[in-house]
């Protein structure tokens, strides 16, 4: 359904790859003008140089709250107004077990994951109020936001806090019209899935990997980014104008069936044991 947001800005952070682009070149697709922040400046450069006058980046380093406010501020400077905040960017963490996880590298990673949200939803909402017409707020959680034991200990926590920003959000900006909504992506292949593999076995390393873990989701494949924004797309345009404070997860299923490969295994076992 083309043309959902049609003379609407949007804040894309992290916007230069995976999910973020995706759903960057969604919105443009849609109508809207977009502005990407992120700290990856030659691809963010290009991003926007490829949507063409309806986009622009701007240098963002997310953790630094000033710099979120620069970014809103150029948006609404730029295209004249604020309609849509879509928090993407975000990062590992420490990579820490929770025995060895510190007092500063949880702070560091909090400061990412969730104060970037934070950050997001503040000068977001400072704008849409002034506006007085209200504005969608889209932040990316995680599969690790619903569960525990998907990845490292300060991403989980910060993953499970974001769902605590959207829903306090959602209940103290609903009166202004303003709506906040979190998205948990599952398996999604993205490029940080090949960070590490050298440049030239990136392709076919995506490949294998999407082949190996395409039974891990009931939908029987692995996401896409563009899986994803389809559903940053709703959540960002008026078709969801009554939906506030809910938890998406966009995993093919995943989190419906939470016993994950449970049945699979348990019945394997049983056939060894002669049973059905």
């Amino acid at each position: 359904m083309p043309d959902n947001l049609v003379g609407k800005t949007a804040i894309v952070t992290g916007g230069s790859s995976g999910i973020g682009l995706a759903s960057a070149e969604a919105f443009v697709a849609e109508g809207a003008h977009v502005v990407i922040g992120d700290i990856q400046d030659e691809r963010g450069r290009a991003a926007a140089e490829r949507l063409g006058d309806a986009a622009l980046y701007v240098h963002t380093d997310v953790s630094d709250d000033d710099q979120v406010a620069n970014l809103v501020d150029t948006a609404v400077r730029h295209f004249g107004g604020l309609d849509i905040m879509f928090n993407n960017a975000s990062g590992a963490g420490d990579q820490a077990g929770l025995v060895d996880l510190g007092p500063d590298g949880l702070d560091r990673s909090l400061r990412l994951i969730v104060g970037s949200a934070v950050s997001g939803h503040r000068h977001a909402a400072r704008v849409f109020i002034e506006q007085g017409r209200g504005g969608s707020i889209i932040t990316t959680s995680s599969g690790s936001g619903l569960r525990g034991g998907l990845g490292q200990p300060s991403y989980t926590i910060g993953k499970h806090a974001v769902i605590g920003v959207v829903r306090h959000a959602a209940a103290e900006l609903g009166r202004h019209g303003i709506r906040s909504n979190a998205i948990c992506p599952g398996i999604t292949m993205t490029p940080v899935l090949g960070m590490g593999i050298a440049r030239d076995r990136r392709p076919a390393f995506m490949e294998h990997l999407a082949e190996a873990l395409r039974d891990e989701q009931p939908a029987g494949r692995v996401g896409q980014p563009e899986d994803i924004a389809a559903a940053v797309v709703f959540l960002a345009s008026d078709l969801s104008r009554f939906v506030n404070g809910v938890i998406l997860p966009v995993d093919g299923g995943a989190d419906a069936v939470s016993l994950g490969r449970y049945s699979e295994i348990t019945a394997a076992v049983r056939a060894d044991f002669g049973g059905r």
